[in-house]
């Protein structure tokens, strides 16, 4: 049998069998109450809904959420939407290697290399010239080091991949430093505040090849969470300057910018609304870039964007 293309290459006319992870798995009802499988599934290109109809109690017991899965599917447009309707799903085997499966095809990871980001964050840590904020990042990447490296940024927002966590650090680092050095704030600041504001997240998010949110993550939140875990590593720290560990925790706290987006306090420092800018940009432009790839309508225009509550202009093919 063919093989179904990757995610990015699938379109209604596609067919076949491959193997993909499955990141969310739901039983739902149809209008006339029968119950089918409504699915996420994942490769390295991307993400695509999937159902199953037929033999749902069969094929339920046959894989669970976070495994890597083999199908058999079409693709189907519906509602001017792409999906694909499985006819046989389970999870993968041994012997599936030898028909072409591989782990490092199925996990949306970041475009940037590990290494090369890596060496990034060191050399950002290493320009910080304040010692007791040196010492506390320094304490933060050794403590979390292996999870910063392979964290997503978001379940499914932004920076929803492995690595995206850092990849999102590491971007709005470039930006904030630029604007401290602009407008003369305290670089030393926005580059603590821009590994920290989203520390949280590698406890709010639990994650190992699929993503989802906590116990904690989901009656806390990450900016509460990632404020105690800031607590936690100044408390090993003999003397810490109590004001800058405010000043520090209140980036944290207010890099959502407004109470309305989840921000227990507004920014106060000039710092801070460098950091909320920087969070916001990043955040931002990554949704715009992916909705204009992902889009297939026709027309000049993307089809609405429901988080930043517009369309877009496509740019010009080259």
């Amino acid at each position: 049998m063919a093989r179904l293309p990757r995610i990015s290459e699938i379109d209604g006319s596609s067919g076949g069998t491959g193997f993909f992870l499955c990141a969310r798995k739901d039983r739902r009802s149809s209008k006339n109450g029968s119950v089918y499988l409504a699915l996420l599934l994942q490769d390295v290109s991307g993400e695509i809904g999937a159902k199953l109809f037929n033999d749902v109690e069969q094929f339920d017991v046959q894989f669970e959420v976070g495994e890597f899965v083999a199908v058999q599917a079409k693709g189907n447009l519906y509602n001017n939407r792409l999906e694909l309707i499985l006819e046989k799903i389970r999870r993968v085997i041994p012997a599936d290697a030898q028909l072409g499966f591989r782990e490092e095809d199925c996990i949306p990871t970041s475009p940037r290399p590990l290494p090369e980001m890596w060496a990034e964050l060191d050399g950002r840590l290493a320009s910080v010239q304040d010692p007791w904020v040196r010492d506390l990042l320094t304490r933060i990447v050794a403590k979390y080091g292996d999870q910063l490296r392979i964290w997503p940024a978001a379940r499914q927002v932004h920076h929803a991949y492995r690595s995206g966590l850092l990849e999102h650090i590491l971007k709005i680092m470039e930006i904030a430093v630029f604007a401290a050095d602009a407008y003369g704030a305290r670089r030393d600041l926005v580059i603590a505040g821009a590994l920290l504001h989203d520390i949280g997240k590698l406890e709010e998010l639990s994650y190992e090849v699929a993503t989802d949110y906590s116990l904690s993550g989901n009656l806390i939140g990450h900016i509460v969470i990632g404020v105690g875990m800031v607590r936690d590593i100044v408390r090993e720290i003999p003397e810490f300057p109590r004001e800058l560990a405010l000043e520090i925790e209140h980036l944290i706290l207010s890099h959502h910018s407004e109470k309305a987006l989840g921000s227990p306090v507004t920014p106060m420092t000039i710092e801070a609304f460098i950091l909320a800018a920087a969070d916001n940009l990043d955040a931002t432009i990554h949704q715009v870039r992916k909705h204009i790839a992902d889009d297939d309508s026709e027309g000049r225009f993307t089809s609405y964007q429901r988080y930043l509550e517009t369309v877009l202009l496509k740019p010009p093919r080259p």
